[in-house]
């Protein structure tokens, strides 16, 4: 059985996955993960995914407010694929502390990106938090 945050880096590995290859639906990659063994057959991996493709454009449109003079164009796919994983949980997950989401962001980004994603991904998670209040 994994842990929470065992499952929470295996959505972001789809999520991130899922930006090379937009045409394909997240549970097919989902699946053919799973299959393949990449991922572990978790509901809450499935759930959370699913919930950041359904909400996509809501949850962009949030990490464009909040990123002062960057372009989403100029986002690396790992800070996006984080940022908007975090973002769904303090949005769509009332079960996850809004901190919690923050530090396993900020954690992802650590393993994952540069040092500069993840002091980025902090504060604009952190404007995200301030703003939802």
């Amino acid at each position: 059985m994994l842990t929470r945050r065992e499952e929470r880096e295996q959505a972001f590995i789809l999520l991130f996955e899922k930006s090379f290859n937009a045409e394909t639906d997240i549970s097919e990659l989902y699946e053919i993960a799973v299959e393949n063994e990449v991922v572990a057959d978790s509901e809450f991996i499935k759930k959370l995914s699913s919930k950041v493709v359904e909400n996509q454009e809501a949850i962009d449109a949030i990490i464009e407010k909040n990123s002062v003079k960057w372009k989403m164009s100029r986002i690396s796919k790992v800070a996006l694929a984080v940022m908007r994983l975090a973002i769904c949980e303090m949005l769509y997950f009332d079960d996850i502390p809004v901190g919690v989401s923050i530090n396993e962001a900020v954690e992802l980004c650590k393993k994952y990106a540069s040092k500069d994603d993840y002091a980025f991904v902090n504060g604009i998670l952190s404007s995200v938090a301030k703003e939802e209040k």
